[in-house]
C-alpha cells in the first residue's frame, strides 16, 4: 500500500522535496524487494533523470545498491546497519526491563534506563514508584546530559578530551539554580564521579528532585545508565549510599544477561 504523503495532517512547514522523494524510496524498499529505475520514477511522479540521481546519492551512502548484473536496486549494508542498530537497543531494554521492576520494588522509587546521545541523555524506559509522592516518569524525555546524575554518569565513562569535544565552550547552560553553569567544574566533578562509581543530582534537573545513576556501559554500539530518582525529602546520605549499592549489583546482574 502506497501512503500519499501529500494528504497527512503532520506534512512539514517548510518540507525538502530531495529529502523526502529520498524517504519515500526507501519507504518503497520496505514494501518490495527490489525496485527499478522506472519504479521510482513512477512512484514519485518524477523524470527518470532525476530519480537516477536520487538512487546514485543513496546508493554512494550505501543505504541502497545495484544487483549485480541487474538494473534493480535492494536494500543496502547502510540500511542493515541502521535496522541492527535499532533491534540491539530494544533488546538492551528488553533484557533490562525486569531489573528495573525489581529495583523499583526494593526501593520504593521511580527507576531509569537512560542513553547518552551526543551531550544530551535520553531516558529509554521508567519503572515508576507506586508511592503517592514520588517522582514521574521521564521515559521518551532528552535532557542536557550535565544537568541529571545519568548523563554525569556517562559522561564520566568518557575521557576529559572527550567531554571538552562535546562541551567545547566554558559555559554550560543549566535547568535549574542548582545546575552545573562551567564545564570546568563539570570536569571535577567527572574525576569524582570516576573515584566513587556513581553519579548524583541534588535539583539539578528538577526542583525538590535528587537522583543517584551507575553507567551500565556499551551496549549495542551506545552508552546507557541505571537511575534511581526520588523526591529531595526521601534523599539522605545513607539512603544514598544504599541506591548507590542496590545500583552496582544490578550493573553486574544487567552484564551477565550479555555475556
Amino acid at each position: 500500500m502506497t501512503v500519499k504523503e501529500n494528504s497527512s495532517p503532520n506534512r512539514p512547514q517548510y518540507p525538502i522535496e530531495s529529502v523526502d522523494n529520498a524517504l519515500r524510496i526507501l519507504l518503497l524498499l520496505g514494501e518490495r524487494r527490489s525496485i527499478r529505475l522506472t519504479d521510482v520514477s513512477e512512484y514519485l511522479s518524477v523524470a527518470s533523470s532525476t530519480a537516477h540521481r536520487l538512487l546514485a546519492m543513496l546508493q554512494y551512502r550505501g543505504f541502497v545498491r545495484q544487483v549485480e548484473g541487474s538494473r534493480a536496486y535492494e536494500p543496502g549494508p547502510a540500511l542493515t546497519t541502521i535496522a541492527f542498530a535499532v533491534l540491539r537497543q530494544t533488546d538492551v531494554r528488553a533484557r533490562v526491563h525486569p531489573v528495573l521492576e525489581r529495583l523499583s520494588t526494593s526501593l520504593g522509587e521511580t527507576v531509569h534506563l537512560a542513553r547518552l546521545d551526543g551531550n544530551t541523555v535520553t531516558f529509554v524506559d521508567s519503572v515508576e514508584s507506586a508511592r503517592a509522592v514520588r517522582v514521574g516518569s521521564r521515559m521518551g524525555m532528552t535532557m542536557p546530559a550535565h544537568c541529571t546524575s545519568s548523563g554525569k554518569a556517562l559522561l564520566a565513562a568518557l575521557d576529559d578530551r572527550a567531554v571538552r569535544e562535546l562541551y567545547p565552550e566554558e559555559k554550560l547552560t543549566g535547568l535549574t539554580s542548582h545546575s552545573i553553569t562551567k564545564r570546568s567544574a563539570l570536569l571535577r566533578q567527572l574525576a569524582e564521579i570516576r573515584k566513587v562509581g556513581f553519579a548524583t543530582s541534588d535539583e539539578e534537573s528538577e526542583d525538590e528532585v535528587a537522583s543517584v545513576s551507575v553507567s551500565l556501559g556499551e551496549y549495542g554500539g551506545a552508552r546507557y545508565t541505571l537511575n534511581v530518582s526520588t523526591p529531595k525529602s526521601r534523599m539522605s546520605e545513607v539512603t544514598r549510599e544504599e541506591i548507590a549499592d542496590a545500583l552496582a549489583q544490578a550493573v553486574d546482574e544487567v552484564a551477565a544477561f550479555f555475556l
